[in-house]
């Protein structure tokens, strides 16, 4: 049991890192290269413990499902993730992403025909009023490309929401391995189209460190905390293991202090509090 609960902390630990990565990347790289870049790296690396596992990838026969959960959680989700980390801070973008479990609470009644209890729409209601905190306590607020990042940031939010609910209900016929690398193909595809269509000439400019963020998010952040996230799971079940995705605000807030040297307001610190203590509630 221990050991589950170990291999969840670490998996947001690591998941936390790609929001400080995608910070310090931002004037490195498009957002759109650094996600195709990610995602054909963390697919390369998800086909071959696929193969190691003599599993096969059905991208013809599964292309619908593949195309919606790559669309939504890799393309949108991620793209989005650093495009708001141009104009926002990580630990900003962290504290918003705690409203991800109510996100998720949204479109499981659309999707799946689920109900949710009282308590889970309390909590939503609390974590969204953290939200608005968070976006009303910012410095610099009058500033359009901060609004841009902080709307860029919910709407991926939006995304891993949709994402997660279709992925529950895909779920039936397909894995969660399966489900990961056949959606990593089809949203580095959307990537690297979107890369092509709106990135402009002489927009890299790379470092070593820049190429080790860029590795760091490919694997740790990627195919590592996937198989760190479902070993924890596997452990202690769906039901108490969800409860931990709430650790990844703190975390990104502490990473983003120590080496970003990034800093919140107590107002920002105050809504991220309240967001996390919603999100907490909405999913126990």
């Amino acid at each position: 049991m221990k050991r589950g609960i170990l291999f969840l902390i670490l998996a947001t630990v690591l998941w936390s890192g790609n929001y400080v990565c995608g910070r310090f990347l931002a004037p490195a790289m498009p957002s759109t290269l650094l996600n195709t870049l990610r995602w054909a790296i963390s697919f390369v690396l998800l086909l071959c413990i696929m193969l190691l596992n003599k599993k096969k990838l059905p991208l013809l026969s599964q292309w619908r499902e593949f195309l919606i959960l790559g669309f939504f959680g890799i393309f949108a989700f991620s793209t989005l993730n650093y495009l708001g980390l141009r104009s926002i801070s990580a630990s900003q973008a962290g504290m918003i992403s705690a409203g991800i479990p109510v996100a998720i609470l949204l479109f499981t009644p659309l999707i799946l025909h689920e109900h949710s209890r009282a308590r889970a729409w309390a909590g939503s209601i609390v974590s969204i009023l953290g939200v608005i905190i968070l976006l009303l306590g910012k410095h610099d607020l009058s500033s359009q490309n901060s609004f841009l990042g902080d709307l860029e940031i919910v709407l991926s939010s939006l995304a891993w929401g949709m994402y997660t609910v279709l992925g529950k209900r895909f779920s039936k016929h397909l894995d969660p391995l399966t489900m990961t690398a056949g959606a990593a193909f089809y949203g580095t595809i959307l990537s690297l189209i979107s890369f092509a269509l709106t990135t402009q000439q002489n927009a890299v400019h790379m470092s070593t460190n820049a190429w080790l963020a860029v590795l760091y998010v490919s694997t740790f952040a990627s195919v590592g905390a996937y198989l760190l996230w479902n070993a924890g799971v596997k452990i202690l079940g769906a039901s108490r293991s969800a409860p931990y995705i709430n650790l990844l605000p703190v975390w990104t807030v502490l990473l983003g202090i120590l080496s970003l040297h990034e800093h919140i307001s107590l107002y920002s610190l105050f809504g991220g509090i309240v967001t996390i203590l919603g999100a907490v509630l909405a999913s126990v």
